[in-house]
């Protein structure tokens, strides 16, 4: 305890009493108080700005004792300099926060204010009737508590993670399942024709032997193959459209994790078709020029698809939109991102060759092609709200369907070759909206 004392003392001894941190550049007044140089400096300036105060010229008021002190006669004090740098240096003797009122260690904690107190402000009315701790038991009562919430959010990820292993498995199971009933098929299928095959075989090859036979032979013999050939029925097995399977890739939480990479992407109107309207619904206000304004022909306008890009353009990190629409009829859309340089004059298939990434509905309610993948992909029903998720460090571009969480399509490559911009495409006018953000876009018709 008393080597706890002398720690304090020395402290105090090492405490400027203005700013109440450790000395820095202390002098000596001429009554023996020690200050910061420009703590005394500016406590006389502010003295000398009042009147009354100064009672002889160049002499002030020692803030501690109040005698006049003759502002030439200040002394460095290069002992308490040194004494003042080995307190601040010594791990042990690291200075403690006082009370801003009553310069006291702050060595409690009140629960109902929830900040720490001195001794003095515990006998106060304001904390007298309150519940009042040791700040170091406060401290290891807050420990205890981060401790207990860093166990939970540890057992809830470990839950979480259990519970996606087992969906995991069981889409995977579903998955082999639908593989094997449809492998199944197609053996059965394959089956048949090698029947219908070896039946039409027999009797061509029955056919072939009556050719050879004198006409009054053949005619006579004919009876049976001709009726066999009536009871033959070829049938031909039913082919699957390219639709996908019926286990669809569904993580659950998933869109709820992408969101917390959501960006507040909104289409550039100056990039935009010179028939593709842009109305912003929060501002109600136009964005994109009609026909007749001057940026008709701008360099940066999309010319040959009702187009827009975003306004973003992304080089590093993980971003996460989504698009809303309101598609009719026969309309085609296209969404996903592009390069920052693609060309916008001409009609160019949009695909990754030409700097395209997107996904595209192709005749309203039937196909999502990617022109990446051999076939396009038949959906029972179109999304009607669509997130993209870019990870360009990955060189992973991800479709989902945002109203049951399904995944679309995902574009992979070892790298992007240069910045990325959203991409928006509608089809035709009268064909419907989207909706990014706050903006709404159609084509005029």
């Amino acid at each position: 305890m008393e080597a706890v004392e002398l720690a304090r003392k020395l402290q105090e001894e090492a405490t400027c009493s203005i700013c109440l941190d450790y000395f820095t550049d202390p002098v000596m007044t001429a009554c023996g108080h020690n200050f910061c140089r420009a703590c005394i400096q500016l406590s006389w300036e502010k003295a000398r700005g009042k009147k009354g105060r100064r009672k002889q010229k160049g002499s002030f008021p020692c803030p501690e004792c109040r005698q006049m002190s003759p502002q030439r006669n200040l002394l460095p004090n290069r002992l308490l300099t040194k004494v003042a740098e080995m307190v601040r240096q010594h791990p042990g003797l690291q200075k403690q926060d006082l009370c801003h009122e009553h310069h006291e260690p702050l060595k409690l904690f009140c629960q109902e204010d929830q900040s720490p107190i001195c001794v003095v402000c515990r006998e106060s009315r304001e904390h007298r009737l309150h519940r009042v701790l040791p700040a170091e038991e406060a401290v290891q009562g807050y420990k205890n508590k981060v401790k207990e919430r860093r166990e939970r959010i540890v057992l809830e990820f470990e839950k979480n993670h259990l519970y996606l292993v087992e969906e995991k498995q069981r889409l995977l199971q579903a998955l082999e399942r639908e593989e094997e009933e449809t492998s199944s098929r197609l053996r059965e299928n394959v089956a048949c024709l090698d029947r219908q095959s070896h039946s039409l075989e027999l009797l061509l090859l029955q056919l072939e032997e009556r050719s050879t036979q004198g006409p009054l032979q053949m005619l006579q013999d004919m009876k049976e193959p001709l009726s066999r050939k009536n009871n033959v029925s070829v049938q031909c097995p039913e082919v699957a459209p390219p639709t996908r399977p019926r286990t669809v890739c569904r993580v659950p939480g998933q869109i709820e994790m992408l969101r917390s990479f959501l960006e507040d992407v909104v289409p550039d109107a100056t990039s935009a078709y010179p028939y593709l309207l842009l109305y912003d619904s929060r501002q109600r206000r136009y964005l994109s020029s009609s026909p007749e304004g001057s940026g008709f022909c701008s360099k940066d306008r999309f010319v040959a698809y009702p187009c827009a890009v975003g306004q973003t353009t992304f080089s590093s990190g993980r971003h996460y939109w989504e698009v809303g629409m309101n598609i009719t009829g026969d309309a085609l859309w296209a969404l996903g991102v592009c390069r920052d340089n693609v060309s916008r004059k001409d009609r160019v298939p949009k695909c990754p060759e030409n700097g395209f990434w997107v996904v595209q509905l192709s005749k309203g309610t039937k196909y999502l092609s990617t022109l990446s993948a051999l076939t396009p992909v038949m959906l029972m029903e179109p999304p009607s709200h669509v997130g993209i998720f870019l990870d360009f460090e990955a060189g992973e571009v991800s479709f989902y369907s945002v109203s049951d969480g399904s995944h679309l399509h995902t574009y992979s490559q070892a790298a992007f070759p240069g910045p990325l911009q959203p991409f928006f495409c509608l089809g035709a006018p009268k064909s419907g909206q989207m909706v990014i953000s706050t903006v709404s876009m159609w084509v005029k018709g």
